[in-house]
């Protein structure tokens, strides 16, 4: 079975301009992944300011996909 990753985030410098919570944006992706019969392998959460470079989870889940542990991301 293919796996995916799914990855939230919400930038924490502009809370009104983010239309989903991370909450939300993790309901929405599992409730598709249930209606498209998709396995979620694991959830990556990454909340910080866009004024600092780089962003963690998101590169560990890069390079987590290059080690083959999932095929691709629902974000």
């Amino acid at each position: 079975m293919t796996k995916f990753f799914l990855y939230a985030r919400k930038s924490t410098d502009e809370p009104d301009r983010q239309i989903l919570s991370i909450e939300a944006q993790i309901a929405e992706l599992k409730e598709f992944a249930t209606k498209e019969q998709l396995n979620i392998a694991q959830t990556f959460i990454e909340s910080q300011t866009v004024k600092e470079p780089g962003r963690p989870m998101f590169n560990d889940m890069l390079s987590q996909i290059e080690k083959g542990k999932a095929e691709g991301i629902l974000a």
